[in-house]
């Protein structure tokens, strides 16, 4: 029997903190400071394995997207699908990560947010196979 192993990222959200340092937090793509973290999980969307916290400059996995004067074509169109058909399993699971409300008063310290959100997997994981 093959195990099935997806991968992806997404963007946690961050307080801002003042300074130059912090500047490469601040995700143009979605208007606010944050951290990348990149995860596994399996075909049914349980969670394997969190990487380390990185700054948002840093690129996710999209897909196509049309513009005002040009639209998707249909291979485009079947391209996205294809991929969100892919990637639903692992967003549910960083909706069960997302869950914890401690991620919302995470500053952008990278090292500290890396051993929360490890920490996190483990409770998530307790959590979601009762």
């Amino acid at each position: 029997m093959a195990g099935e192993v997806l991968l992806d990222g997404s963007l946690i959200r961050t307080r801002r903190r003042t300074g130059t340092v912090n500047r490469k937090n601040y995700s143009g793509q979605h208007k606010h400071h944050g951290l990348l973290v990149i995860e596994l999980t399996d075909g049914k969307g349980r969670l394997l394995w969190v990487s380390a916290a990185r700054p948002v400059r840093t690129s996710e996995i999209t897909g196509y997207k049309a513009a005002r004067n040009r639209p998707l074509t249909r291979g485009q169109k079947l391209s996205n699908k294809a991929l969100a058909a892919v990637r639903a399993p692992v967003e549910h699971g960083f909706a069960h990560l997302k869950n914890w409300r401690v991620l919302g008063k995470v500053r952008t310290d990278p090292k500290w947010a890396t051993a929360l959100v490890r920490a996190l997997l483990v409770l998530t994981n307790r959590e979601v196979s009762r």
